[in-house]
């Protein structure tokens, strides 16, 4: 139920949501009530239809409760339909919400887009500095998120949002892929979707880990070290990955680096297994790094990282040059970290009166 209050000014409005502990800890667009109904409006629902509920908090999640975040987090009415995917695909049971929002691990839901959703609910960024400032629609999408996680599903920190620390993807954490120039076919077609289709892809994430490689012209040197690079990124002795296993990673090639790979022969499959076949470790390296957690009596046995090559999410974004980006995952929760995409209900988008 949404609760309204008065206040004199929009100032003294933050000021007591900010007191309310309903923000992110930056200023926000006050939720007004033509505000929110405009938004409402964008999203061509009815603003009382439920879509699930928000854990930890066991929130209820309605289309108006998802309104008010991105109203508050900035969003334009066009964001409304990417910002319901990717409240849906959190909602989704196999996400572990719940879990996910109460853990200590540093873990953030990490908005990937496909589709004509880049361009008609954005522009959504997919190269230069993506997941950096300057992109209103990445910025505020993800945003929007955090808010209804927040507000919704009541994960506040240190009492319901049990990070140790977190990172700053925990504000926001949204980027597309750059379909146009990509050697690779659209993430979203090798998960099951058509091209034609909009779909919002969420996946718990760490922060994205900088990979550098730099080529020397031979395809098969290259590919292999590009390989091993990303494969120490994703796997390193000391994360999740390595330590707890069975979860899920992204992988997002620069568009040099995408080059090599397929220059080499290697389509997303290919790049998966390669993937797979080199996140390992062998036991009793990992016991001493984590005694607790690497058991077995052959230190010479291999633990790899992934249970299946499809759990490396592979897709292009970013700038050409020597960096490509991995994000590790939290490995834990019912369903390990499951990545769980969403297809953009576009048809249901609305053309304001007056716009």
């Amino acid at each position: 139920m949404t609760e309204l209050f008065n206040a004199e000014s929009e100032e003294i409005a933050l000021e007591h949501l900010h007191a309310l502990g309903c923000t992110d800890g930056l200023p926000v667009v006050i939720p007004t009530p033509d505000r929110v109904e405009r938004m409402v409006l964008a999203s061509g629902l009815d603003g009382d239809l439920v879509l699930g509920e928000m854990g930890p908090g066991g929130g209820v999640a309605s289309v108006r409760q998802i309104a008010i975040a991105a109203v508050m987090a900035g969003c334009l009415p066009d964001y409304m339909p990417v910002v319901l995917a990717a409240a849906k695909a959190v909602i989704d049971p196999r996400f572990d919400l719940t879990e996910m929002q109460s853990t200590t691990h540093c873990t953030a839901p990490l908005i990937l887009v496909n589709g004509p959703a880049r361009h008609s609910c954005g522009p959504i960024a997919s190269g230069f500095g993506a997941l950096g400032p300057g992109h209103r629609a990445n910025a505020s999408i993800g945003r929007a998120l955090r808010l209804a996680m927040i507000n919704i599903g009541g994960a506040r920190p240190g009492t319901s949002d049990m990070a140790l620390l977190g990172h700053p993807g925990k504000f926001t954490y949204c980027l597309a892929e750059n379909e146009e120039d990509s050697p690779l076919p659209p993430l979203h077609t090798s998960l099951g979707f058509d091209a034609e289709n909009s779909v919002v892809t969420v996946i718990g994430a760490e922060a994205p880990h900088s990979v550098i490689f730099s080529g020397t012209g031979d395809p098969k040197q290259d590919a292999d070290g590009v390989l091993h690079a990303l494969a120490a990124g994703l796997c390193g002795l000391a994360s999740n990955n390595a330590i707890l296993t069975g979860g899920s990673a992204v992988v997002v090639l620069n568009p040099d680096h995408a080059g090599i790979l397929t220059g080499a022969g290697l389509d997303r499959a290919d790049i998966q297994r390669e993937l797979h076949a080199r996140c390992v470790h062998p036991i009793g390296t990992l016991k001493r790094v984590a005694p607790t957690f690497a058991r077995g009596d052959d230190d010479s046995k291999l633990r790899h990282g992934f249970k299946d090559p499809a759990d490396i999410l592979v897709l292009m974004a970013g700038g050409s040059g020597l960096y490509s980006m991995v994000m590790p995952s939290w490995c834990a929760g019912p369903h390990r970290n499951s990545a769980v995409s969403v297809q953009v209900e576009s048809d249901l988008y609305c053309e304001l009166p007056g716009a």
